[in-house]
């Protein structure tokens, strides 16, 4: 019978709740496929569940992760699509583990030029950035301002906007100001004074931080209906900026119709902070609630743990 392992916690709490624990392998249900988990990124938003800021207590044990990179490992009734052995990246729930289950339209084929942990760290920066830009509008020709540039969303918006034609302008920290400036953006410090130090008039906002930046957003643009956000629900509310939300969510292949053919040439680059074992997967979480990295972090469940880590390419 084959065994596998799966992160898992059983209350909200902080880092120290989640678990490594023997599970086997779940049967994929009709339109479901099971992964074999390679690699699989860490977001924000899975420390924020865990943590209890989303959504209701968890009932008996509960998965983390939201996207992986690995190969097909069986697939349930109805799915024609997949075959098993297939390497495949996308969207999934329960990431964090040697398998996991997806919808089989939650997958992507993964280019045989594209290494699984970066494959892994793509799907929800990508699909996220895509959305929050299709809500702005067309960027061409105009400024885009993305408060926390450096993280993976904003990373990714930026090198999507700079290739529809925008200015765009990014707050981070200073360590992170020299690859903006190699990606095309023009990187300023985040805090007090930011509209002192931004370089010109501002068209669009796309807010990743959550800190607070929605008022002066709407000064800046003039409309909140030219602000997104998001990091800050509560902040959209107040100042009737729209809040965007992973649900439903952009369709990945045509998410992925734009981003793989920049990421192949070399347009869009999204590094990889660290690379952390499964039974790190606690130490990863910590790592995201610190924030401040350039990139996106991977937990590597099979493979080379340190294949490409850190190369902002």
């Amino acid at each position: 019978m084959v065994t596998g392992e799966a992160v898992r916690y059983r209350r909200h709490g902080g880092p120290e709740v989640l678990e490594l624990e023997e599970a086997p392998p779940p049967e994929p249900g009709p339109g479901q496929v099971r992964v074999a988990v390679r690699a699989a990124g860490v977001n924000p938003v899975d420390w924020k569940i865990r943590s209890g800021l989303m959504g209701a207590p968890p009932d008996g044990p509960s998965g983390t992760g939201l996207e992986l990179a690995g190969t097909v490992d069986a697939v349930g009734p109805g799915v024609t699509r997949w075959e098993v052995g297939r390497p495949v990246f996308g969207r999934a729930t329960g990431a964090l583990a040697t398998h996991a289950l997806a919808s089989a339209g939650d997958l992507l084929a993964k280019p045989g030029w594209l290494a699984y942990e970066r494959a892994a760290a793509l799907p929800v920066a990508a699909e996220t950035a895509y959305r929050a830009l299709g809500l702005l509008g067309d960027p061409a020709g105009r400024t885009l301002l993305i408060h926390a540039v450096a993280g993976g969303v904003g990373l990714v918006a930026a090198q999507l906007a700079v290739a529809r034609g925008a200015t765009v302008v990014g707050t981070a920290g200073e360590r992170h100001h020299a690859f903006l400036r190699e990606i095309g953006v023009h990187p300023v410090t985040y805090g007090d004074g930011l509209e002192e130090r931004l370089p010109g008039p501002v068209d669009l906002v796309l807010d990743a931080s959550g800190r607070d930046v929605l008022g002066l957003s709407v000064r800046l643009t003039g409309d909140p209906a030219r602000v997104v956000t998001i990091a800050d629900p509560a902040g959209a509310a107040r100042h009737g900026v729209v809040f965007s939300t992973g649900s439903p969510g952009a369709p990945l292949e045509e998410v992925f119709a734009e981003v793989l053919p920049l990421v192949r040439a070399g347009a869009l680059r999204l590094p990889i902070a660290e690379v952390f074992p499964l039974e790190r997967a606690a130490d990863a979480h910590r790592r995201s609630e610190d924030g401040h990295h350039l990139g996106k972090l991977v937990v590597a469940v099979a493979g080379d743990l340190n294949a490409e880590a850190g190369l902002p390419r």
